[in-house]
């Protein structure tokens, strides 16, 4: 239910309003943004909301269930706020995200709270991006508790894995590019395979301090599971982290953790469970 002050409640049953509406990103790492569809900046409880008139958000959906509201806001990318390169860094992942009116001609009036959530999914398409909010119900649809699976539900190196990252991490250049998720490595001699599933970290270069998961690695070659934000050159440096596919064979062969191996390989599957009994036929050609 929204609620509102009794003085805009009052102005929203005038024939000519004077609304604008607001969004503010709260970032993992605490900065705040605001932006604005206003023709100019506002400044809202000390924070200041920029004009920007790219932003547009979808219609927003409330349901009287417990199923996840969503709505989309498209906007311009822009040099000074929200960058390309910004968004390929995951610097918007799991903001949380609010969306509200004002009453331009008089702040004091407070606000209409629209939505309330976290930045989901962010999709790149000729110079806009467009993020999707997934409201507070999204929490409800999430696991509170591990399920059994066969593959490893620790991360590689975190503290329940224990895998000292160090033992497993090499440092190496570029020697070849061929795009912005493509390069080789001379030097990375590991085998096919090793790095798949991994991480890499620019030391140097335009990505430095960036990282990617990487897709494949084989025969020198690594190849991301996204482009670079920034081009790739001959000579950059990296750290590349091997990885782990959360088997408990890779876990045992690869890493020599199996002390540590968060998972049920020899849980039954699906087949085993649903498997009818054997008939007498069955038994007598076996």
């Amino acid at each position: 239910m929204r609620t509102a002050s009794s003085n805009l409640t009052a102005h929203l049953a005038l024939e000519v309003t004077t609304l604008a509406a607001c969004w503010k990103l709260t970032l993992t790492d605490g900065t705040v943004m605001g932006f604005t569809d206003h023709t100019s900046d506002l400044t809202i409880s000390s924070q200041l909301y920029i004009a920007s008139t790219g932003f547009s958000p979808t219609s927003i959906e409330t349901k009287d269930k417990f199923a996840v509201d969503n709505l989309d806001v498209a906007g311009i990318l822009d040099a000074a706020a929200i960058t390309e390169a910004d968004i390929m860094a995951g610097k918007y992942d799991f903001a949380e995200i609010e969306i509200f009116m004002v009453n331009v001609a008089d702040l004091t009036q407070g606000i209409i709270l629209h939505r309330r959530g976290w930045l989901g999914e962010v999709s790149l398409k000729n110079g806009q991006f467009i993020a999707e909010v997934r409201g507070l119900a999204q929490k409800l649809s999430q696991n509170i508790v591990e399920l059994y699976s066969p593959t490893c539900r620790a991360v590689l190196g975190d503290g329940r894995c224990k895998v000292n990252l160090a033992g497993f991490t090499a440092s190496g250049a570029v020697d070849i590019v061929t795009s912005r998720q493509v390069f080789i490595s001379a030097s990375m001699t590991q085998a096919a395979g090793y790095f798949s599933g991994g991480e890499v970290e620019w030391l140097t270069g335009a990505n430095a301090g960036r990282r990617m998961e990487i897709k494949e690695f084989s025969n020198t070659q690594f190849t991301l599971v996204l482009p670079m934000p920034n081009n790739i050159v001959a000579g950059d440096t990296f750290n590349a982290v091997a990885g782990c596919d959360k088997t408990f064979e890779t876990c045992v062969a690869k890493f020599n953790n199996a002390v540590n191996f968060r998972g049920e390989p020899h849980v039954p599957g699906m087949d085993k469970m649903l498997a009818t009994a054997a008939t007498a036929n069955d038994l007598q050609q076996a």
